[in-house]
Parts: structure tokens; sequence; C-alpha cells
């Protein structure tokens, strides 16, 4: 097993309202050359965790900090209008508050973050370290 250090926290930067899959995030991701989902997890809008690529595998989900990360991501993220907002359902709120506590539990001692933290994006779309 890898050496997990950090779990960082995405948006599929897609509009609120919309439902998307673990299938069609791995359509975007081969499309962009990876060779399957970059991600580990995926929180559906109905609150439901889906795997994504193994917590085995290195993920690609950010630069140069995926090899000691798990890489958590939530259907929404942007407004009608395509800006950042925080989207999440209820359902996807509980969702990520109990996955991020099972997966600290898993990997003591794992940072919690959100990808704006290692990149200039919005992504999440919230403030991790205040919200979780």
């Amino acid at each position: 097993m890898r050496q997990i250090n950090d779990i960082i926290v995405h948006c599929s930067a897609t509009k609120e309202g919309r439902d998307y899959t673990v299938a069609d995030i791995d359509r975007w991701h081969k499309a962009r050359g990876w060779r399957c989902i970059g991600y580990h997890y995926v929180i559906y809008r109905d609150g439901s965790v889906h795997a994504g690529r193994p917590v085995e595998q290195i993920g690609a989900h950010v630069t140069n900090h995926n090899a000691n990360s798990i890489g958590v991501c939530y259907i929404g993220g942007l407004d009608a209008s395509g800006n950042p907002k925080d989207t999440r359902t209820p359902q996807q709120r509980e969702a990520l508050r109990k996955l991020v506590s099972d997966l600290q539990k898993r990997f003591p001692g794992a940072a919690l973050h959100g990808h704006r933290d290692y990149a200039a994006k919005a992504c999440p779309s919230f403030d991790v370290h205040k919200d979780l």
C-alpha cells in the first residue's frame, strides 16, 4: 500500500443540478490522455460514494501531489452560469464528512486539503479547512 499523507478534495467543475457519473469523469480524463479516472472517490448529488481509481494506485488529480494522496471529488462546483459556487447538496455534505472521517481513520496523520491549496483554482468551490 502507498504511504498516504494527504486527502485532497475536488469538485467536478460541472454546473449545479446536473448529474454525472464515474464513467463520465473516466471518459473526460481519458480524453485528456490519462489512462483512467484520476480521482479515487466520487460523491454523486444523492450522496452516494463511488469508487474511481483504486486507492492502491497513484491518482491523477493534483500536479506533483499524486504519489501520496487520495483524490475525492464531488459532482458540481459551478453555478448555472459556470461560476464557482458551493453546490453541494445536503447529502453530499454528509457523505463527504463521513468519507473524509473514514479515510482519516484508515490513514492516520493524513492532512486534509482542497485542490485550490495547490493550484490557482476555485476547486472545490468551498473552504475545506473551515467546512471539514
